[in-house]
């Protein structure tokens, strides 16, 4: 039986997304076109204040509006009153207090959408404010601190402890640093359409990330059973961790049920910041030792986590802090302790990188404090601790596959650079001597502007210092968008300053800590229009990452086939887990293929049994041939709850960046002139598609360096729009340079590492390293704003 695709779009190829060319068209249907006729429309109240107690709530000058059909609060909701990811603590209306700005209170259906929105503003509220929770250490640490949940303030406290850290090195360097709230910034905003079903059920099209968790979570809320509640993927306009979390699907749920009539809620721009999850700030301490040639000797970490009003991935972020909160280095004695806490600031859950972003911002940036501590370059620095594979990370956990970090660092340092621009100061951007050694103990101050010296232009030495005088040597105006402040003309060039900046990252792959992680396929193979064709059926979520296209890579691979069709995902077929931790290509990829694998066996069977038959010609006569295959990947284990040891992950993935900027130092503004990265992928199956994967990281790695933040004061979020809460455009992002390396994981399907994830990790500490090496600042903080730069105090 054949069993060569003729059209070559199997594995490896860089196969077309189906979903592509609709959505460069602009004719792709998201969840926000969904359209049905005599649908109502949904709006929601939400609290202004971040805690408070609700004294009353009356509904009445919402319902007397004309046009209004249901008015609902918690009194409302037929089932469970409360949901969540991993503990159900979340109201679906708050019930008696409110935790955070934005937590919703009464939801409200009506025949148009402003008149929804009408209604919901004319409910009335009475709230007794109270004081705030807002401060994470305050929460972790302070007796004294009022408790946002009544179980304590503490979600998890994660300790790791190895060998006895604290003594015998050489030199030491501490730092505190902080990591700000980066929001998911995705441009498809939270939509979906709740359809009452005749056998009093419900059937709601969403966008999300995970459609069975959501079904388990909105049943019970219903108070239906799980078969009367049935979930379609609708065109999800991005996600990144953001639609983990529920969002209007109860709502929805609830007014479609009340009314018996479809209802739709669409969020605003500024609803969708209120209205899901963002990524976790972090404020870190650590103190790393080492010898004075620059060998790891303890690392010593305390990390906060703010998870804000409820507890969503919580444990899991601090889980993923913990175990990897050292690095890809090798370290005999280590203390971490990691925490995660309640506040009234805004609910924090996923987001891409996973508490793995906030640890490797730190700990990167202790490494450059090293490196100039030990004389050496930031990439020797590394090199010399490098882990590879037959090394243990910090819980014990033995890295079993390939892990050539040293040598991709090489590879990264030999990458050629960007030409300076005549315009620089002369000195800045050529390479620097060797630094001097540590002779003795050293202790390096948390805030010492020391970070001028780290980066020379190839990465082997320090670089010439920030404070490098030299005349403007341009004799023309140079090209404004290659500057700081870009077309804004801030500057011709006069205080700019080149930096350059490594960052290196590791990020688990998959589910942790003994979750039964997995997925399920349905593969179906039959004749249609006389041509053999294959139908995939799983339950993944695309979410804009070239999933749909890889399933069809591995059916054609796998049977021979070339006409395959991805169905849409729904929960008419098992669970394929969510679009999160870089594992859709890792587990559903594996479940597809052993499904294929099921169909192929019986084909082949059928074609022992009845030989000379082509496959069109087996399925004429047999008819369809269907399988349904669970894939799961190796077990993994939770981390001991004393000293952290276990193995809690099932694959690691390595990142490392070089970020080259130019900084105008009295402005404080900085242009990103290059990255380049070296990631190993195990395999790859779709090459542009990884491309893409490797540069939207490395973009969302860089919004965290430089611009992206929600600000929060005193609870109340100030920037809930594209307008305030900056992300990076086309004239942001510079040109990549990039190295992508197959050392093939042997417990992977084809040997595949996940590959999402890893380049938002590395990107940041890189590109924050340049920007220290252009200014001479410490710069603890991310993002990095323009006046920690033109307003830093001088000696």
């Amino acid at each position: 039986m054949k069993t060569e695709t003729r059209t070559g779009l199997g594995v490896g190829t860089s196969a077309p997304r189906p979903d592509g060319a609709l959505k460069v068209a602009g004719e792709f249907a998201y969840a926000s076109d969904l359209w049905l006729d005599g649908m109502l429309w949904g709006a929601t109240l939400r609290s202004p204040h971040p805690s408070a107690w609700i004294r009353s709530i009356d509904v009445g000058p919402a319902l007397a509006l004309p046009g209004v059909f249901a008015v609902l609060t918690h009194e409302d909701v037929p089932g469970a009153k409360f949901y969540g990811l991993e503990h159900a603590d979340q109201p679906v209306l708050a019930v008696d207090q409110v935790r955070y700005q934005g937590e919703p209170v009464a939801i409200v259906a009506a025949d148009h959408p402003e008149t929804a929105r009408r209604a919901a503003a004319a409910v009335v509220v009475e709230y007794e404010v109270r004081e705030a929770v807002t401060d994470a250490r305050r929460a972790a640490f302070d007796p004294a601190c009022p408790l946002v949940h009544p179980g304590g303030n503490v979600v998890r406290h994660q300790p790791v402890r190895v060998g006895s850290a604290g003594s015998g090195a050489e030199v030491v360097v501490t730092g505190e640093y902080e990591v700000g709230m980066q929001d998911q910034a995705f441009l498809g905003p939270e939509a979906g359409l709740a359809v009452p079903a005749d056998d009093g059920g419900v059937d709601l099209f969403i966008a999300t990330q995970w459609l069975h968790v959501d079904r388990d979570q909105i049943a019970p809320c219903l108070a239906l059973p799980e078969d009367k509640v049935r979930l379609t993927l609708a065109g999800v306009g991005g996600a990144f961790g953001a639609r983990e979390d529920l969002s209007m699907q109860i709502h929805a749920s609830m007014l479609a049920l009340r009314t018996g009539r479809p209802v739709k809620i669409v969020y605003g721009r500024e609803e969708s910041f209120f209205g899901h999850v963002h990524r976790h700030p972090a404020w870190m301490r650590y103190e790393h030792g080492a010898t004075s040639d620059g060998r790891l000797v303890y690392v010593k970490a305390e990390i906060v986590l703010d998870g804000g009003a409820y507890c969503s991935s919580s444990p899991a972020v601090v889980g993923n802090a913990a175990s990897l909160g050292v690095g890809p280095y090798e370290v005999e004695n280590v203390w971490i302790d990691a925490y995660g806490t309640y506040t009234n600031n805004p609910p924090c859950g996923a987001m891409r990188g996973f508490g793995a972003v906030q640890a490797c911002y730190a700990y990167e940036s202790q490494m450059d404090r090293l490196a100039v501590a030990c004389g050496l370059s930031p990439v020797e620095i590394r090199v010399r601790n490098a882990v590879s594979q037959g090394s243990r990370l910090a819980t014990g956990q033995v890295i079993d596959s390939p892990a050539p970090l040293a040598a991709m660092l090489r590879e990264l340092a030999a990458m050629p650079l960007p030409e300076p621009p005549a315009y620089l100061p002369s000195g800045l951007s050529g390479k620097g001597g060797s630094g001097p050694r540590a002779s003795g103990p050293t202790e390096v101050p948390p805030r010492e502007p020391s970070a001028a010296s780290m980066s020379g232009a190839d990465g082997t030495g320090p670089a010439a210092p920030s404070g490098a005088s030299g005349a403007f040597l341009t004799r023309e105006e140079p090209d404004p968008r290659r500057l700081p402040g870009g077309v804004g003309r801030t500057t011709r060039g006069e205080s700019v300053r080149r930096g350059v900046g490594y960052g290196v990252g590791i990020k688990n792959i998959c589910f942790s800590e003994g979750f039964d992680d997995y997925s399920t396929a349905r593969v179906r193979v039959e004749l249609l229009g006389g041509e053999p064709h294959a139908l995939v059926h799983t339950a993944a979520a695309e979410v804009g990452q070239g999933l749909l296209a890889i399933q069809a890579q591995i059916a054609r691979t796998e049977l021979g086939i070339d006409r395959v069709t991805v169905a849409p995902a729904d929960t008419s077929v098992g669970s394929a887990g969510s679009s999160s931790a870089s594992r859709q290509s890792y587990v559903t990829g594996g479940a597809v293929k052993t499904a294929c694998e099921a169909v192929r066996r019986r084909l082949e069977a059928l074609a022992a049994a009845d030989p000379g038959l082509s496959l069109g010609e087996l399925l004429d006569r047999y008819g369809p041939v269907e399988e349904t295959r669970e894939y799961h990947h190796r077990p993994t284990f939770p981390m001991d709850p004393v000293t952290g040891q276990g193995d809690s992950h099932t694959q690691l993935a390595l990142c490392v960046h070089r970020a080259v900027v130019d900084v105008d130092v009295e402005l404080g503004l900085v242009k990103v002139v290059e990255l380049a990265a070296v990631q190993d992928v195990g395999r790859i199956l779709n090459p542009l598609a990884l491309e893409g994967q490797i540069h939207g990281g490395s973009a969302q790695g860089l919004g965290l360096a430089l611009m992206e933040e929600i600000q929060v004061r005193d609870g109340t979020v100030l920037n809930p729009s594209f307008t305030d809460y900056l992300i990076p455009t086309i004239l942001d992002m510079p040109p990549m340079r990039l190295s992508i390396l197959e050392n093939p994981d042997p417990n992977a399907p084809y040997g595949l590492r996940g590959a999402g994830e890893p380049p938002t990790l590395s990107s940041t500490p890189a590109v924050a390293a340049a920007v220290r090496a252009a200014t001479g600042l410490a710069l603890p903080r991310v993002p990095i704003r323009p006046e920690d730069i033109a307003l830093a105090p001088t000696d």
